[in-house]
């Protein structure tokens, strides 16, 4: 109704402009090829109108009629443009159903059909390195490298390539060349950082940790990196540069507190500095943290040339502090044996031996029998139990046990990858239900770390270096 009523309102309005025009006073004097013609002005005016808006229909028309072709024209582009992003997307999908020969062929088309879409040129790319051509492959990537849009992109792929091949010089190199375009690239900066700790350049790679972009997320796991790297530069130049090597552990204890090996770095070079204190101190705080068995054998070492009875005193006082550990009881085990107080040896050990019995439980059993009662008998009966006994917890990094804490995997090369744990050929569950518990949620951390035998034997004057 509204609209009706519209419709009237500009009909009357147009019909009273157009009256109102034509009834306007005055004549026009027109006079063309020996004519005169003297139409009064309002009527001139109207036929002016109409005159613009007839030209403007014609336009209209004539405007129709010579765009035909371009018409057609922009409708064969439509329908080309249509034809690739479906053999675009086709191919998309052929590559991630494992069809690569076909994501190829779709890929190759979509290039024609869409002007060398660079998308299409990647997904072509990729199909190449899944089919294993890899001279189309890189031929594909050196060509996208060019274009600013899609260099990223093509170092990635080149990357990836290299790798694959086994080429880890040049895919370093791609990756260097990444971050100089994009220095917020994750899988870059971890392939360079990853390089750096796999040859043990972890000053550079310290270097290049700290100027990574990191995200909230990340800084727990930056700043954990942070204090291993610290921790391994410490172990590197701890003989030769001391001084320096205690920074870097002291550093590497504020970013993971009570860290095992920055530890025994720091309390090592302050027994040879003379500052027996200052290292007890030290290692009492981190043990009450973590129970490691080198945290306690260094700290009965703590006074250079105590006597076993000595030795053993300060294991009691500190072994005293922890309840239910058995590293800290064969510790103190081996302390009272070096003292040849066989008794607390055996007390020591005689709520483990009925449990299911470690190797070096046995080995020291061993010992006490022999040392003790002088039974061979027993003695090689215990040996003989330590053979097929449980695994002492050692260093264990991707399958392989060490001696000796280090900051990389001897395998892959990866950093802070060593825990201290029992290798996988261990007790049944019955016998591990059963036992005492065992401190398994150490830091993967020891700066020098020793095998069973050697926990009995005590530093001396010649050993002062902390080393075990």
């Amino acid at each position: 109704m509204i609209r009706m009523f519209l419709v009237v309102a500009l009909s009357l309005a147009v019909a009273l402009g157009a009256s109102w025009i034509i009834a306007l006073p005055g004549n026009v004097t027109v006079e063309a090829f020996g004519y005169q013609m003297r139409p009064g002005l309002g009527l001139t005016i109207f036929g002016l109108i109409l005159l613009m808006l007839l030209t403007i229909v014609v336009w209209a028309i004539l405007r129709r009629i010579f765009g035909i072709p371009a018409l057609f024209s922009r409708a064969a582009a439509n329908r080309k443009h249509n034809r690739g992003v479906d053999a675009l997307s086709n191919a998309i999908i052929a590559l991630q159903t494992g069809d690569p020969a076909r994501a190829k062929q779709l890929a190759r088309e979509a290039r024609v059909k869409l002007g060398g879409n660079s998308a299409a040129q990647l997904l072509e790319a990729q199909a190449s390195v899944k089919l294993g051509d890899w001279n189309d492959a890189r031929d594909q990537y050196r060509e996208m490298i060019a274009n600013p849009d899609t260099a990223i992109a093509a170092l990635s792929g080149l990357y990836e390539q290299a790798r694959h091949q086994g080429r880890n010089d040049t895919a370093l190199k791609f990756a260097q060349k990444a971050i100089t375009l994009a220095p917020k690239l994750d899988w870059a900066n971890d392939a360079v950082f990853n390089d750096l700790t796999k040859n043990e350049r972890f000053e550079e790679a310290l270097e290049h940790l700290t100027n990574m972009p990191t995200s909230r997320a990340d800084r727990a796991k930056i700043k954990r990196m942070d204090g291993i790297l610290r921790t391994a530069i410490a172990k590197q130049i701890e003989e030769t540069d001391p001084d320096k090597a205690i920074q870097f552990a002291n550093d590497a204890l504020k970013r993971i507190p009570e860290f095992v090996p920055a530890a025994l770095i720091a309390a090592r070079i302050y027994i040879n500095r003379g500052e027996a204190r200052k290292a007890s101190g030290l290692l009492r705080r981190v043990w009450r943290a973590d129970p490691h068995p080198h945290v306690a054998m260094l700290y009965a070492n703590a006074q250079p040339g105590a006597s076993a009875v000595e030795r053993l005193k300060r294991t009691k006082s500190l072994v005293s502090e922890v309840t239910n550990n058995i590293d800290a009881q064969i510790v103190l085990a081996t302390a009272a044996i070096e003292a040849h107080e066989w008794d607390l040896a055996r007390a020591a050990l005689s709520h483990l031996i009925d449990i299911n019995p470690t190797q070096s439980t046995c080995a020291l059993m061993a010992q006490i029998e022999q040392g003790q009662t002088g039974d061979q008998g027993k003695a090689r009966a215990w040996l003989g139990k330590a053979i097929s006994a449980q695994p002492d917890l050692t260093w264990i990094a991707d399958g392989i046990s060490a001696n000796e804490w280090e900051a990389t995997s001897p395998l892959t090369g990866k950093l802070d990858m060593f825990e201290w744990k029992a290798p996988q050929r261990t007790m049944s569950k019955s016998s591990a239900a059963t036992s005492l518990p065992r401190d398994e949620t150490a830091q993967p951390a020891t700066i020098s770390t020793v095998q069973t035998a050697a926990i009995e034997q005590p530093l001396d004057k010649t050993n002062q270096n902390g080393n075990i």
